[in-house]
């Protein structure tokens, strides 16, 4: 199986800004080694759940770590109330046919 490299970001946002914030998430430019990225979003929408997948883990500390992703970060701090992150590794679980 393939191991995926993950970086999910938490975070609860202050009520009635979820359209702000996602205009304000979107990275500019595009990270290279991002593969596919995802967003969640609780019933009351003030907590955003982001999940990346790259290629290496490598791509993205240099992503995390550069001067377009602190513009983005600053960018959205006007929106974040808290923030929790983490680096994973992983691979797809075989689910049962039923």
């Amino acid at each position: 199986m393939r191991e995926h490299f993950i970086w999910v970001t938490t975070r609860r946002i202050k009520p009635g800004t979820l359209e702000e914030f996602e205009r304000a998430w979107r990275p500019d430019p595009y990270p290279q080694g991002l593969r596919h990225a995802y967003a969640y979003w609780s019933e009351d929408e003030q907590e955003i759940i982001g999940v990346s997948f790259w290629d290496t883990k490598e791509a993205c500390d240099s992503w995390r770590t550069s001067e377009a992703e602190t513009r983005r970060r600053e960018v959205m701090a006007p929106y974040v109330i808290e923030e929790r992150e983490g680096f994973y590794r992983g691979r797809e679980l075989a689910v049962p046919v039923r």
